[in-house]
């Protein structure tokens, strides 16, 4: 099930972080009072992590109980825990650190010194099989359905760890793989596949900077998910994009609000 995408467009990158994260709260903050908790798929990269320095800087992160938010993680650079380059420790130093949350629901993906040791597909499936006992019955599949799952779209419309033509955007099945051969360093990662990213309720794609101008447009204008695969990323309620002028510059007018601001 498709959800055609909306799209807002900010004045440039750092409006948008502040933004995305004061309705990142508001998400938040509805999810837990109607259901008790919320689930959240964080993402890396330059627009990920301003997003969270934004929301740790927010006045109103603390309406947030940040006790019962279950955090996990869409792709992971397969390095060792505590590695700078790990999406999850760049997290930690952008917020998580900063805010009371619950260890056992901070659901970080295996680093490559983990017990799997350097097999990246084991360590998938590890996370795969951890999806799946977080799961409920009234969840679509193997994976919890995420309240808000949130993508950074890459230069060349990648997201998560799924780039173009590789074999994880054509995963059909598996929730989790293991990615060899990378084409940005470090080529080793594990990433959620085009499934269980469309499991979410939200999917949340953010793109900031004129280098994402072009993958933006691609990824709008009908392009298949295996060329384009920012493409294939929607939610079961809504597919959200969150961009800047400079990334929104070549997309069409017709495409987006005159509202956005």
């Amino acid at each position: 099930m498709s959800t055609a995408p909306q799209l807002v467009v900010h004045r440039d990158k750092e409006l948008m972080a502040q933004a995305a994260a004061a309705r990142l709260i508001t998400r938040v903050v509805d999810v837990q009072a109607s259901r008790g908790s919320a689930s959240v798929v964080l993402t890396g990269g330059r627009n990920g992590n301003g997003l969270l320095a934004a929301l740790a800087a927010a006045p109103a992160r603390d309406a947030v109980d940040w006790s019962r938010i279950d955090l996990w993680w869409g792709d992971e650079r397969f390095l060792p825990d505590g590695d700078p380059e790990r999406n999850v420790t760049q997290a930690r130093e952008a917020l998580l650190d900063a805010v009371p949350l619950d260890p056992k629901r901070v659901h970080a993906m295996p680093a490559s010194d983990g017990p799997h040791g350097a097999d990246v597909d084991a360590a998938a499936a590890a996370y795969a099989e951890e999806l799946a006992r977080a799961a409920g019955p009234t969840d679509h599949g193997a994976v919890p359905t995420f309240d808000v799952l949130m993508l950074g779209v890459g230069p060349d419309t990648h997201v998560a760890s799924l780039f173009p033509e590789l074999p994880a955007v054509r995963e059909t099945e598996r929730t989790v793989v293991g990615v060899h051969g990378a084409p940005k360093p470090p080529p080793t990662r594990v990433t959620l596949t085009l499934p269980a990213i469309r499991a979410a309720r939200e999917v949340w794609l953010l793109a900031a900077g004129e280098d994402k101008a072009e993958a933006a447009a691609i990824a709008l204008s009908g392009a298949g998910e295996i060329q384009a695969p920012a493409a294939g990323a929607y939610g079961r309620a809504r597919t959200l994009w969150l961009l800047d002028a400079a990334a929104a510059s070549q997309l069409p007018r017709a495409l987006y609000p005159p509202a956005s601001a």
